[in-house]
This record gives C-alpha cells, sequence and structure tokens, in this order.
C-alpha cells in the first residue's frame, strides 16, 4: 500500500506528521514511537537569536482543549545547527523546521543560515502565532507581507517551503492565495485560535501574556472549514491541522482537501499518537481497498 505523498520537492512516506510546538525538536518524542514510521515532524519555532518566550504561566486548559502562550521560546539558530539537528540527523524521516522572524530581512537571514545544512527537507513559515508582540499574526494578516516574505524566502532556497495560517481573519483564501503567488508550494493550516480564560479563583488572567492560542478537539469544525475552503481556493497542497486525536479526524481532513496532516496537542495526550494513526490510516485503505488519492479531496 503506497501511503507516500508529494510536496513540492519532499516526497513524505505518509501523510501523517506533527505540528510545531508540540513536538519538541523530535527526539524528545524518540523514546515513545518510531520517528521513521510518521511522514515528518516540524520542530519548535527557529528564530535567528534564542527567545525566552512570554511570561509564566504559559499553558492552561479548556473544556475540549488547552490554551498557550508559549511565545516561540527557542533555543535560536546557532544551538539548533550546531547541537540539536546532529541528534536527529540519522533518522529517515523528514525534518521541517518552523521559522519564525520579525521582518522580511530576517527571514532571508534565517532561511541563509538554515539552507547550509542538507538534512533540513522543508521549511515552515510562521506568519500566523497569535501570542507574540511582533511577527506572527502581525505577519499573516497582511497578504502583501504574506507573499514578500514567502517569494523572499522562495529565491533564497531550492527547499520545499509551506506558509503556515492563522485562521484569526475574515477571509483565509486570501493570505492562502498570496502565499501561492509569493511561490509557496504548500500551506498549512490552521495555526490556534487566539483566545484567553480567567481564574475566577484568583481573580486574574490565567495566563501571564493574557492572549493565548487556543488548539484541541475544540477547534476541528473550524479547521475543518478553513481547510476546505482553502483548498477549493488555491492548486497548492493544503495541510490541515486542528483536533486531530483519532482515525476519523485523519480522513476527514483528506476528504475536504488536505493532502497531510498534522497533529498537535493530541501528542500531550499520548505521545505515540502520530505513528499509531499512521498504522491504521494504512490499514483502513487496505481494508477499503483504496489508495490514498480515492479519498482526497472527494469533497471538494
Amino acid at each position: 500500500m503506497n501511503t507516500s505523498v508529494k510536496i513540492g520537492n519532499t516526497e513524505f512516506t505518509n501523510p501523517i506528521l506533527t505540528a510545531s510546538g508540540t513536538f519538541g525538536y523530535g527526539k524528545e518524542f524518540a523514546p515513545f514511537m518510531n520517528l521513521d514510521a510518521i511522514g515528518g515532524f516540524c520542530t519548535k519555532g527557529i528564530s535567528i537569536n534564542p527567545r525566552k518566550g512570554n511570561p509564566e504561566p504559559r499553558i492552561c486548559e479548556t473544556s475540549s482543549g488547552m490554551l498557550n502562550s508559549i511565545g516561540l521560546e527557542n533555543c535560536g539558530s546557532a544551538h539548533f545547527l550546531e547541537t540539536i539537528l546532529p541528534e536527529i540527523a540519522g533518522y529517515k524521516t523528514r525534518i521541517i523546521v518552523n521559522m519564525y522572524a520579525q521582518s522580511v530581512e530576517e527571514f532571508k537571514t534565517l532561511t541563509e543560515i538554515l539552507d547550509a545544512e542538507k538534512r533540513i527537507d522543508c521549511y515552515e513559515l510562521n506568519l500566523s502565532c497569535p501570542n507574540v508582540k511582533s511577527g506572527g499574526i502581525s505577519f499573516g494578516t497582511d497578504p502583501k507581507i504574506v507573499e514578500e516574505v514567502t517569494s523572499t524566502v522562495r529565491k533564497t532556497t531550492d527547499k520545499t517551503v509551506i506558509v503556515k495560517l492563522s485562521p484569526n481573519v475574515t477571509d483565509i483564501t486570501i493570505p492562502a492565495k498570496a502565499a501561492e503567488n509569493g511561490g509557496a508550494d504548500a500551506v498549512s493550516l490552521i495555526n490556534t485560535l487566539a483566545g484567553l480564560e480567567v481564574d475566577v479563583k484568583k481573580k486574574q488572567f490565567a495566563l501571564g501574556n493574557i492572549i493565548g492560542g487556543l488548539s484541541g478537539a475544540a477547534i476541528k469544525p473550524v479547521a475543518l472549514k478553513l481547510v476546505w475552503q482553502t483548498a477549493k481556493a488555491v492548486k497548492i497542497p493544503v495541510i490541515g491541522m486542528g483536533g486531530i486525536s483519532k482515525l476519523d479526524d485523519v480522513l476527514s481532513f483528506l476528504m475536504v482537501g488536505a493532502a497531510a496532516i498534522q497533529i498537535g496537542a493530541a501528542n500531550f495526550i499520548n505521545p505515540s499518537i502520530s505513528e499509531e494513526l499512521a498504522v491504521e490510516l494504512k490499514s483502513y485503505l487496505q481494508s477499503e481497498n483504496k489508495t490514498l488519492q480515492d479519498i482526497t479531496g472527494i469533497l471538494l
């Protein structure tokens, strides 16, 4: 059973990927699963220099999910390339580096820094984080900047370029088309929904940054709608995510047009969930005598 998916010039052995910010740098999950069993994983967002992130508390549970306000804390590009990448380079699975920058020029510089490493397969441009004061969602809501950032990175690298989109916009197809016009090989969506929570007992906001990103089961219907709309609006592949925790969720995203999916919050509940779903998807296709292409986009 062939479950491979090609996005840009990168071929994934299957469409099960993990979402940035929920899978560390990959190595953290190696004790719990076979990393080579999945198509690929996204690293935490990497910036040129290390970031401390937002004030604590950074995470709180909600009725059907969680709010996070990590603020893109990361080790920086130098430490990633010198220390972390050598630890994960031996895996066969695809490595997608999520990139965060605060200007077009920074994105170009970061791409140049990372591009020297052949083991990095893809870049995912974070133009959609809802809990940082600059970059992130401030980029993703402006289609002109989306196109400019994408075009700049596209001209700087031959690697696969994925643009991560925010749901916190009026019409997600507008930045999606801007990314396509800028030369993106794919778009990934959705990033978290902006929200906040109150700690009633302490009479204060639950997060130190006040605003956080909502993920988990609660956002799946929203994510499905936006993936469906985007898949109809662009010709490049769409990578879907949002509330995926079981096989039916994976199939739902594929049926509405996603070429691949990313698993996010569910990694915190079951650290081997991505491998399990890769196995379940293959078994499902075999039992139904279907190919991946037979079910992808059947509801478009």
